[in-house]
């Protein structure tokens, strides 16, 4: 076992010893709002499975809770195999116009090539702001933690306890768009997106080996009940002494994106792409 592999499996056990593994009840806290058909609970709802079946049916599940601010945090093994053409996903999102979104994204691969794991926020409605990793470990070989984490200072995606990306809050300071007012739900999904998702949309998913099979254990929201109204600033307020990461942390993070990230939007030179102010920023 590498050096990389080896730090792997430590943080995954780390994770496992600080409770970082989801374990709330998908009866309770979601509903399948996309095709219930190819969406399936089970050991008492504390596990659940989505299949993507063709190209037009997929699954998708919603929490039952809106929210501002707070955790959300899911244990999923993707799609073993041949996986090219599928995106599985767990976000947060509001709902309407000029929505806010924070993303995590699997796209798939071909047998034997590695995933990519893709992530994005949207505030106003306006994304583009993607950073994009391949995993250091199978993510297909047992279940991982992934957590987003959200609150009035920045925004952290987690894998297995390690930050790998942090998005600090420059609204007032600098004008960047930032997700402070309008609630979220959580989701996650499976769907198929052969045109873009695998290697620019060169590979096709092959549809002899649907249904494409998702795993998810355990969901936990640790996170502010919201509704619209008052409790957007009664939240912000409850989520007012927000800190950044801690050294360690921040180390960790370095050593992801140094070593795995292969997408930065910041560094992206094509025409016409001009890098926010906040690629100039510290973000955590």
């Amino acid at each position: 076992m590498g050096k990389p592999e080896a730090l792997a499996a430590v943080l995954v056990a780390l994770a496992s010893v600080l409770g970082l593994v989801s374990g709330g009840n998908f009866l309770e806290e979601c509903d399948a709002t996309w095709e219930p058909q190819n969406c399936w609970t089970y050991d008492g709802g504390n596990s659940l499975s989505l299949a993507l079946v063709s190209n037009s049916s997929g699954s998708m599940i919603r929490s039952k809770r809106q929210f501002i601010y707070g955790t959300v945090s899911t244990m999923i093994q993707l799609v073993k195999g041949d996986s090219a053409g599928t995106v599985t996903t767990y976000y947060t999102s509001s709902v309407g116009d000029d929505h806010d979104e924070i993303d995590f994204e699997f796209l798939g691969n071909e047998t034997g090539q590695p995933y990519t794991l893709h992530t994005n926020v949207y505030a106003a409605g306006v994304g583009g702001k993607e950073m994009q990793f391949r995993p250091w470990f199978d993510p297909t070989d047992g279940y991982h933690n992934y957590t987003i984490s959200w609150t009035p200072c920045m925004l952290v995606w987690y894998v297995d306890g390690t930050p790998i990306r942090a998005f600090r809050n420059y609204e007032h300071a600098h004008g960047v768009a930032f997700p402070t007012s309008r609630p979220m739900y959580a989701y996650s999904s499976i769907w198929a997106a052969e045109d873009w998702a695998t290697q620019g949309g060169r590979v096709r998913a092959d549809w002899s080996r649907a249904p494409f099979v998702a795993s998810y254990r355990g969901i936990d929201l640790d996170v502010c009940e919201c509704y619209g109204g008052d409790c957007v600033y009664t939240c912000a307020g409850a989520f007012g002494a927000c800190g950044g990461l801690t050294g360690d942390q921040r180390g960790r993070m370095r050593w992801v994106q140094d070593n795995y990230r292969i997408y930065d939007y910041c560094a992206d030179q094509e025409a016409g792409k001009v890098p926010g102010v906040e690629c100039t920023l510290p973000q955590y």
